[in-house]
């Protein structure tokens, strides 16, 4: 399931190597493959891999295109992903780091491109977080994403097959292309160049289940009763405009002057 022909860069890595370093419910090399298609990287760039989870899809960036990328991730261990990434080889390249995604330690204008695969949701939905994120991409550069959503927006009730799978949090979690492509563009730090789903997405969400959680047995089957009516795998990718990004405010200065509590003071 995993030599898939739609992938031929990623058919190329060892499957119990991919399998043992599952993160997510999604396969990071078929999504970050899949989303460099539309990306112009070039050697020695350098990549912000946003919730990079076990590595994976960082070790691929700079394997298969030569950038230099920090693979950022709050829950899981930059120890652990240092070791990874040295027994892959590429520690020359890729470098582990654990922060969360609202607070990031990198300067203005930083990385060339941010990626982010199958992770973005959990914290991209709020619509000040793009401002942040903006200040440490060039103008000129990529923003790029890739993971699980709609194909369309849902209106009305959840539809019978997803309802045991469906939990009230993916109400605000899972998007389309369409309602991404809004909520980036209309800031205006950004110009979206490609908004759409995965080909069959619900036939390689539900085989990389059943290769990494086959327990998981409430998600495979609502997956493959939807046939890509519902779900789908979301790609987004956009161009960071030259508009300024506003700098977060952190802390408010002030100056304490004693007054009396009371007015009998």
């Amino acid at each position: 399931m995993l030599a898939h022909r739609r992938f031929p860069r990623s058919s190329a890595y060892n499957p119990a190597w991919l399998v043992a370093g599952a993160s997510g419910g999604a396969n990071p090399l078929w999504l970050t493959e899949w989303v460099c298609e539309s990306l112009l990287l070039q050697p020695g760039m350098r990549v912000l891999d946003l919730g990079c989870g076990r590595a994976l899809s960082s070790i691929f960036l700079h394997r298969e295109f030569g950038v230099q990328v920090w693979a950022t991730d709050l829950w899981f261990s930059a120890s652990e992903n240092q070791r990874r990434i040295a027994d892959a080889g590429v520690a020359d390249g890729v470098f582990p780091l654990r922060a969360d995604a609202r607070a990031l330690p990198f300067a203005d204008d930083f990385f060339d491109a941010v990626v982010s695969i199958d992770s973005f949701p959990y914290y991209g939905t709020d619509a000040r977080f793009l401002g942040m994120l903006a200040r440490f991409l060039k103008p000129g550069g990529f923003l790029a994403i890739a993971g699980a959503g709609l194909a369309q927006e849902m209106s009305g009730d959840v539809p019978d097959h997803l309802r045991d799978w469906w939990t009230p949090d993916l109400e605000g979690f899972l998007h389309a292309p369409a309602w991404w492509r809004r909520h980036w563009q209309r800031t205006g730090l950004v110009d979206v160049t490609v908004a759409d789903t995965l080909a069959d997405s619900t036939r390689a969400w539900a085989d990389w289940h059943r290769l990494v959680a086959p327990d998981n047995g409430v998600e495979i089957a609502a997956v493959e009763a939807d046939q890509d009516r519902h779900l789908a795998y979301v790609r987004v990718i956009a161009r960071r405009t030259h508009v300024p990004a506003d700098a977060p405010i952190v802390t408010v200065a002030t100056e304490y002057v004693a007054r009396p509590v009371l007015r009998s003071e």
